[in-house]
């Protein structure tokens, strides 16, 4: 069964309480059993962590390498400031695919840029925490891709 690593980056913990008008009021908890629910609907094998911290950040990518077959990553934060996470992602070998609740081009003039975006194989952001169900559709028709 393919392999699908979920990594929510800093904050994301405190989705449900932090800045609802922008994030909602879905805990982290509930959009991990989300995830989990579609994961199995797609015949995907999923893990999924979250991280305040870069350098966890960074090996937990690292550890994608011959693991998982796409990695699904909202680097939070560190999106517009980590090139570190930036280049584990380059570095990994697996397909990833950038995620955001909100429409980070739609924010803060610093948040419009993306550091991870060109070692991603796409982006989804803006629909809530569905981006991530989005994401994961996506996963599976990359994971299918592959095999084909």
């Amino acid at each position: 069964m393919p392999n699908v690593r979920v990594i929510h980056g800093p904050n994301l913990n405190m989705l449900g309480v932090r800045e609802p008008e922008v994030y909602g009021h879905t805990a982290l908890e509930d959009l991990n059993g989300q995830l989990e629910a579609r994961a199995r609907e797609l015949g995907l094998d999923i893990e999924i962590t979250q991280s305040n911290c870069e350098g966890e950040i960074v090996t937990q990518v690292q550890a994608c390498r011959g693991r998982f077959d796409v990695l699904i990553i909202n680097p939070g934060g560190l999106t517009h400031t980590s090139v570190c996470v930036r280049d584990a992602i380059a570095a990994c070998g697996v397909p990833a695919i950038e995620c955001h609740i909100s429409n980070i081009y739609g924010r803060e003039e610093f948040r419009r840029h993306s550091l991870v975006a060109d070692v991603c194989a796409g982006q989804i952001s803006g629909f809530g925490t569905d981006s991530y169900l989005i994401a994961l559709d996506a996963a599976a028709r990359v994971c299918r891709r592959g095999r084909a």
